[in-house]
């Protein structure tokens, strides 16, 4: 890669080109994803979801990826979907069943594509996180929220169901009886809270946050790639299949990671007792 290459890379300019509403960054195998709509406090456009799904299914088959921090800008991570937005450039009544129509293709293939990219995603969240700026954030792999985040669900609160996988994912974070205090009684958890019920990953001073989900990324983008993303697949289908089709899935995982480069630096390493130094392939 030429100079110029690495320059577009940073920029997030030739490769991904540009994403209305996100900014795109890509230097040493991060890829960093900015929500930048602070003055909205980042609540999603329709483009923005779309930004994302192109840019994650992009990254997902560009192998200078090798983790993905996503972040925002202001004071907020995400206060959901733009409602008022989407309303406002609807003149004519949409017949009915257009939203049963819609999500498969917007938010409801954004949350599924962030559990199947097959690299570490790191998630750094501040403020409101609501609705499908919840489900974003607990949908990557680690979630590292500050400790006066404010995580709340106001779906019952505005008189319509729960959308963009908040019913698939907070059962397997939290389980049952939780996720319905937080989905059916629309409770608001601090981060501290949300990382005592293991909603999140960890929760830390919000001075402190950029840093330690910086650190996180960094990393994870100096691993063994292809082994992460395997077991990145292995943990999040394995909630769906029993105990042999896991053991299956395992047996694949291993047979692809152990011909991988990383696996052989890995091996070297270990007996030359040094740390290892995984290029990602």
């Amino acid at each position: 890669m030429t100079t110029d290459d690495g320059d577009r890379q940073r920029s997030g300019g030739s490769d991904y080109g540009s994403v209305e509403g996100i900014g795109v960054e890509l230097e040493g195998g991060l890829l960093r994803l900015t929500l930048d709509r602070a003055e909205k406090k980042n609540a999603l456009s329709d483009a923005m979801i779309e930004g994302l799904i192109f840019v994650l299914q992009r990254a997902n088959n560009d192998d200078s990826v090798r983790a993905v921090l996503l972040r925002a800008e202001g004071k907020d991570f995400c206060v959901g979907a733009d409602i008022v937005a989407r309303n406002r450039e609807t003149s004519v009544r949409r017949r009915a069943g257009s939203i049963q129509r819609r999500l498969p293709g917007a938010a409801h293939r954004l949350i599924p594509l962030i559990t199947e990219v097959q690299v570490p995603i790191v998630a750094a969240v501040q403020g409101h996180a609501a609705g499908i700026g919840l489900h974003l954030s607990l949908a990557c792999d680690f979630t590292i929220v500050a400790d006066d985040a404010v995580l709340w669900e106001p779906f019952v609160a505005r008189g319509f169901t729960p959308d963009s996988g908040a019913t698939w994912l907070l059962p397997r974070l939290v389980g049952v009886a939780r996720a319905r205090e937080i989905l059916m009684l629309g409770r608001r958890l601090d981060g501290r809270t949300a990382a005592a019920w293991g909603m999140v990953h960890r929760s830390v001073p919000s001075d402190q946050l950029e840093i330690e989900a910086a650190r996180l990324a960094a990393e994870l983008a100096a691993g063994p790639t292809v082994t992460l993303g395997l077991t990145k697949w292995l943990v999040n289908t394995g909630l769906s299949k029993g105990l042999e089709e896991s053991l299956a899935a395992e047996g694949f995982a291993m047979e692809v990671s152990s011909r991988s480069l990383d696996f052989k630096e890995g091996m070297q390493a270990f007996a030359e007792r040094r740390p290892p130094d995984f290029g990602g392939m």
